[in-house]
């Protein structure tokens, strides 16, 4: 049976195709996507996000325990502060990506991770765990982000506070009705934003409320078809796509969250020798040099008709107009500027290497 947010009635009063989504039945869309997308671009986009699990790691062993499990240095985390970080396996692959909140110092952390992922990540604490406490909360919190040019405007009208002056990555405890919500300055579009961990049973409210207040600043519910073409123009990888148990985060791009220097962790030997025994593949963007639009799975070619690599996400970028992907190619072919071929249904097109984002963020 397949869960559903809080929020499932308030999607389908306001129009929402509802599809199944990693065992959640989830708004796909409301308007479409292109007006979804250009509209979070342009003004403020409302995303329901509570299919997200949060699992807490406390008490006296919490950071060492997270020090093993994640790539990420937790350490340098003050109170207020999020981090990025991957969950490793033993041979260096990846469990997961995530967000790191940093409640108390050694002590307290609210771990973001990804639906699909929600009980293999836990189970993969419990097995790993260096003697924390471990709670999985999913059932206790929802998620609503904000996100566009005119999201922290809405915010502070919603919260009564300033979210302007608290820097990215960071997070604030702001009261709603009386209850503990957390404000996070993250998200997964390129705009600015937030996220808001809110108590489960008082979504709706919160939902209700920010619609009430932010239908004047442009504010409209987008849908997961959206949130991927947005999260695509970035690239920023999707467990299960770009990234999975047998990528290493070095040819994912992901090696700025890996840091063997300041620690050691699971898989570490095994991760770092993939790398230095030189990459096979890298992580790459491409544009279309004709038309057509990417999908995911599709292969890559070179000219000599030799297939290099498969397209892990593609669209018809909204905000550029013309087909995007990320995929993985064979090292040699991964330099920006190198032309190569997408085999469409059994047609070549010529595509190009480029730099990302394909988007610049606002």
């Amino acid at each position: 049976m397949l869960k559903t947010t809080a929020l499932k009635e308030e999607h389908q009063k306001m129009g929402a195709k509802m599809v199944e989504f990693a065992g959640w039945l989830m708004p796909i869309q409301y308007e479409g996507v292109g007006p979804e997308h250009k509209n979070t671009r342009e003004n403020i986009g409302v995303f329901d996000v509570s299919h997200m699990g949060e699992i807490l790691v406390s008490g006296p062993r919490a950071l060492e325990t997270l020090q093993w499990t994640t790539t990420n240095d937790v350490s340098k985390l003050l109170k207020g502060q999020a981090q990025y970080s991957l969950f490793p396996n033993a041979k260096g692959g990846i469990v997961d990506d995530l967000i790191v909140y940093c409640l108390e110092p050694a002590n307290s952390y609210l771990l973001c991770v990804n639906a699909s992922n929600t009980n293999k990540d836990f189970k993969f604490l419990l097995d790993n765990n260096r003697g924390a406490k471990l709670e999985n909360q999913s059932d206790q919190w929802a998620q609503v982000a904000l996100q566009g040019p005119k999201a922290l405007q809405l915010a502070n009208e919603l919260l009564g506070e300033d979210f302007a002056i608290l820097p990215s990555f960071n997070f604030k405890e702001v009261k709603f009705k009386g209850n503990t919500c957390f404000v996070a300055r993250t998200g997964y579009t390129g705009e600015d934003g937030v996220e808001i961990f809110i108590p489960w049973k008082l979504s709706i409210d919160f939902w209700q409320k920010t619609f009430e207040m932010g239908t004047k600043l442009g504010a409209k519910p987008v849908g997961l078809a959206a949130r991927d073409t947005l999260r695509v123009e970035m690239k920023y990888p999707l467990y299960g796509q770009e990234i999975d148990d047998d990528t290493n985060p070095y040819e994912a791009g992901l090696g700025w969250v890996v840091k063997p220097q300041a620690k050691d962790f699971l898989g570490k030997d095994k991760m770092l020798l993939g790398k230095e025994a030189g990459l096979k593949r890298k992580l790459i963007g491409f544009k279309l040099l004709e038309r057509g639009v990417p999908r995911g799975g599709y292969a890559l070619f070179s000219f000599d008709n030799r297939e290099i690599g498969k397209v892990t996400s593609g669209t018809m970028s909204p905000s550029l107009g013309e087909g995007i992907g990320v995929g993985y190619v064979d090292i040699n072919y991964a330099k920006e500027g190198t032309e190569i071929l997408l085999d469409i249904r059994g047609k070549k097109f010529k595509a190009r290497v480029v730099k990302t984002p394909f988007v610049t963020k606002n």
